[in-house]
C-alpha cells in the first residue's frame, strides 16, 4: 500500500515540472490542456478504492468525524483519499496554469503560486483568484490606454 500511497503523487510530477519549469514551451500547453492528465493519479485511487468501495460508500453516505477518524487508519482508506487529494491538486493547478496563460500571467509569478497549490490548494487558489483580478485590472487599463492614445480617424 505504500508504494501505491508514493505513486499517487510521483505519477504527477512530470505533469507539474510541465507546468513550473516548461509553461510556454507548446507541448507544455498541449499536454497539460487534456483534461485526461488528472486520470493518472484516479487509476491508482481505482485500484485501492474499488475493494474497498463499500466502506468507503458509508463513509461518504454518513460521514462522521468518529467514523472517518477511524477509517484513515486503515491504509487503503488513507491511500485512497490520497490519491484522490492529489488528483484534486491536479486538476485545479491545470486550470490554474491554464487560466493563467491566458491571460499572460508571468511564469514567474506562476511558478511559486503552482508549488503553493501542490503543497496547499486550499490557500494557494484563493490566491490566484485575487492575483488574476488584479491581472485583470492591468489588462484593461493597458487596453483602454491603448484606445485612447489611438488617433481617431
Amino acid at each position: 500500500m505504500s508504494t501505491l500511497f508514493d505513486l499517487s503523487f510521483f505519477v504527477t510530477v512530470p505533469f507539474w515540472a510541465l507546468m513550473i519549469l516548461a509553461p510556454t514551451w507548446r507541448w507544455t500547453r498541449t499536454i497539460i490542456g487534456s483534461p485526461w492528465i488528472t486520470l493518472v493519479p484516479l487509476v491508482i485511487w481505482a485500484i485501492v478504492a474499488v475493494p474497498i468501495l463499500g466502506a468507503m460508500w458509508s463513509l461518504v453516505t454518513n460521514p462522521s468525524l468518529p467514523a472517518i477518524t477511524d477509517a484513515v487508519a486503515d491504509p487503503a482508506v488513507l491511500t485512497a483519499l490520497w490519491a484522490q487529494i492529489i488528483a484534486w491538486d491536479l486538476f485545479l493547478g491545470r486550470w490554474i496554469y491554464l487560466d493563467s496563460r491566458d491571460r499572460n500571467i508571468h511564469p514567474l509569478l506562476m511558478a511559486p503560486l503552482l508549488i503553493g497549490t501542490i503543497l496547499l490548494s486550499p490557500i494557494a487558489f484563493p490566491i490566484y483568484l485575487v492575483m488574476r483580478e488584479v491581472a485583470g485590472r492591468g489588462a484593461e487599463r493597458t487596453t483602454s490606454t491603448a484606445v485612447v492614445s489611438t488617433p481617431a480617424g
